[in-house]
């Protein structure tokens, strides 16, 4: 019998071996353990233990109502809607008449619940590729009508009492459309006309395709990267989520149009959380690393660990967290790599959250040491910002050769740091925002990027407002109804002027419409040359339902909000935005990590799939850094090109784009009507010695390495997403 349990005993210490990241993955347990407590907002189940507890303890009413309402809130966050009508109908019959605003309150709740579990019946539970697009239609349409017309009914009594109530009015028209019954059915005094400023329908309809090829993966808000991780030349997806218990997920690209979920076999699979994430090579081995960022929006108790993950080159990914000196306790979702000091390593900026009156959270700069290592060096550098920071984003957008660095807040300060640095001296920075002419505007701003939009060779600045004091679909009740709204919502841009001032021309390029942005990010989706750009909207309010907006970039003059006839305009809550061509047609798409705050509103993410605008041509060109950082992340594009016998220019600098959702690396820039780039040029950071080719071919894919005469082509297999015949296939250990 004792030999017979050697086998079973070697098997059982092969199999107790510590995980792939242990220590990571230790911490990671827990920071989830601490976030189980009922002071934090963003736990449900401890608010649901919290609510029995006084619910067992009381028959007073006064006490009693209020956690039975705050419990079946939580039931609603925790995507069990019946336990929370059932909660909202017995308090319904329960409570006096006398209470009349009480029992509006509670009419109110429980409408919503209906509406969102009619949303899980249908759109989640039976997801079709129209779910939840405004306005609904075709398979968006719910099958099982149950919670629709149930929600209806309440909207419309909350409405005959409080005819003002924007927000029941807004989601009343979502729920008839999901019922067919838009506008046909609406009363004439409670409908809302659908706005569409692509009145001349010069955007052709996406498709989405995520569960064509099993890439719909369902959690909350977190991160998306979309690049090429095992250098085949094809993009991969890797994504999180702000959840502790959720991990993230890696699906490798078959260059067959389908993905295989490689998460566990990478390692990636046993990490969880990350609200953002973002592409680095941190040690210039020409393999893309992963930084993961954690924390934001959870105040005292987001003091979570970020995450730097060691790309091994065979399919793995280690972390190095601790043993580069990254390691560190803050709430934070948003961070920069650049190579600040022109020495050919990435360094990374790093935007933390103070939130007013509590444990302040300095902005972190850490310098990269060349071999393996970083140092923190804010304060030296002038940088150690203590705001409440949900946007950071970097470039010379004075053209000076050194990277200079963008703050976005809620705090309503927008902060440009000059980058002062001397060659070959420490890292200096210097507030220059007032100079510049960013300091008029006080409103709460989160997203931001840098981009030249108008293509004059000189970095503009977009960011997005994040001002609001009610549910989101009050808001967007009121733009249907054409109230003003002043700042609430608002897109702002502000052009270059090219003597170290910005100009505000959101107004005067159409950027009038609200967003509410969180994911974004910004590409090309008619190769004209002219970025576009994409908002995932939302906020954690379960009542916030408001469609996520595509801006078509018009001649860099003015922007057009084309989300209805693009049909990407997804009602649910939308995160992490990545621009990429994915089927190799020579069209960007467009993929979205979906998901809320809370378990209840996780949601599929999508992949919108560019059927094409036009005829227009394209380039992609991979950079390849000698002296400067291998992945060429700060290098200068320049295209020169005769579009329609027109001699014009587009630029673009290698980056991963906008704020919350990473492009490749690789750089997808179109060209119009051109069929040739007559010129091309790469001034790269370090040397800032610019490279030129000229007559290079387009609709190809060209690879430059820094300091060669030569360049290179090479081609991709084409996919067609849309036959449906594609299918994920998993080769991850569970």
């Amino acid at each position: 019998m004792r030999y017979l349990l050697l086998p079973l005993l070697f098997l059982i210490a092969c199999n107790s071996k510590p995980l792939p990241n242990q220590e990571m993955i230790d911490l990671l347990k827990a920071a989830a353990k601490e976030d189980h407590n009922p002071n934090n907002p963003f736990s449900p189940e401890a608010t649901i233990e919290y609510c029995d507890s006084i619910i067992k303890s009381t028959s007073n009413p006064y006490t009693l109502t209020p956690a039975l309402i705050k419990k079946a809130n939580a039931f609603q966050q925790l995507g069990q809607e019946q336990k929370a009508i059932d909660i909202y109908e017995a308090l319904l019959n329960q409570l006096p008449h006398a209470e009349a605003d009480q029992r509006q309150h509670v009419t109110k709740d429980l409408a919503l619940a209906w509406l969102r579990l009619g949303d899980r019946t249908n759109c989640i539970n039976n997801h079709a590729a129209e779910s939840c697009i405004f306005p609904i239609a075709g398979t968006g349409i719910h099958s099982d009508r149950t919670g629709a017309e149930k929600a209806i009914e309440l909207y419309q009594s909350i409405l005959r009492k409080n005819p003002s109530d924007l927000e029941s009015q807004w989601l009343l028209n979502i729920a008839y459309m999901s019922t067919d019954g838009y506008p046909s059915k609406v009363p004439p005094q409670f409908l809302l006309k659908v706005k569409d400023d692509d009145t001349a329908r010069t955007v052709s309809p996406f498709v989405n395709v995520a569960m064509n090829i099993g890439v719909n993966y369902k959690c909350i808000a977190g991160g998306t990267i979309v690049d090429d991780f095992n250098n085949d030349g094809y993009p991969d997806i890797v994504m999180s989520s702000w959840s502790l218990t959720e991990p993230m997920r890696y699906y490798r690209n078959n260059r067959d149009g389908s993905f295989t979920d490689v998460s566990d076999s990478s390692g990636l699979g046993y990490l969880t959380g990350g609200l953002h994430i973002m592409q680095t090579d941190y040690n210039n081995d020409g393999y893309k690393d992963i930084f993961v960022l954690r924390g934001g929006w959870k105040g005292r108790f987001g003091k979570n660990p970020n995450s730097l993950l060691r790309n091994n080159g065979d399919g793995t990914f280690t972390d190095v967290t601790k043993a580069s000196g990254l390691l560190s306790f803050h709430p934070s979702q948003t961070a920069t790599w650049a190579d600040f000091n022109n020495d050919g390593w990435l360094d990374v900026f790093i935007g933390n959250e103070t939130t007013p009156g509590e444990e302040p959270h300095p902005c972190q700069l850490f310098i990269n040491n060349k071999n393996g290592t970083f140092t923190e060096m804010a304060a030296a550098a002038n940088c150690a910002i203590v705001k409440f920071v949900k946007g950071v984003t970097s470039a010379d957008y004075d053209n000076d050769g050194r990277t200079d660095i963008f703050l976005s807040t809620l705090n309503g300060n927008k902060i440009l740091l000059k980058n002062t640095t001397a060659k070959g001296g420490p890292v200096k920075f210097e507030d220059v925002s007032e100079s510049a002419g960013l300091t008029h505007n006080l409103s709460r701003t989160f997203p931001a990027w840098f981009w030249d939009y108008d293509n004059d060779g000189w970095p503009d600045i977009l960011v997005c407002g994040y001002e609001f004091t009610r549910s989101l679909s009050y808001y967007a009740a009121a733009e249907a109804l054409q109230q003003p709204l002043g700042n609430t919502g608002k897109v702002f841009l502000f052009r270059n002027r090219h003597d170290g001032t910005f100009e505000d021309v959101s107004s005067k390029t159409g950027l009038n419409s609200t967003a509410f942005a969180m994911g974004s990010n910004f590409g090309d989706i008619d190769n004209d040359g002219y970025p576009d750009f994409y908002l995932g909207t939302g906020n954690p309010q379960l009542s916030s339902a408001v469609p996520n907006k595509l801006f078509k970039n018009v001649n860099g003059d003015h922007f057009l909000d084309v989300t209805i006839s693009a049909r990407v305009g997804n009602l649910q809550k939308g995160h992490a935005v990545s621009f990429a061509d994915l089927d190799n047609d020579g069209n960007e798409d467009i993929y979205i990590k979906m998901g809320g705050a809370y378990t209840g509103d996780a949601f599929e993410n999508s992949l919108y799939l560019n059927t094409s605008q036009n005829t227009n041509h394209w380039v992609n060109l991979v950079l390849t850094g000698n002296a400067s950082n291998k992945a060429a992340i700060g290098a200068r594009i320049r295209l020169t090109f005769k579009d329609h016998n027109i001699l014009r220019s587009v630029y673009k600098d290698v980056n991963t784009g906008g704020s919350f959702g990473s492009n490749p690396l690789a750089q997808h820039i179109g060209t119009g009507a051109a069929a040739t780039i007559d010129k091309a040029e790469i001034t790269w950071p370090v040397t800032g010695k610019t490279q030129t080719f000229y007559n290079l071919p387009t609709n190809t894919n060209i690879k430059i390495t820094e300091g060669d005469t030569t360049y290179s082509t090479y081609t991709l297999t084409r996919f067609d997403l849309r036959s449906g015949t594609r299918k994920l296939l998993s080769c991850s250990p569970k």
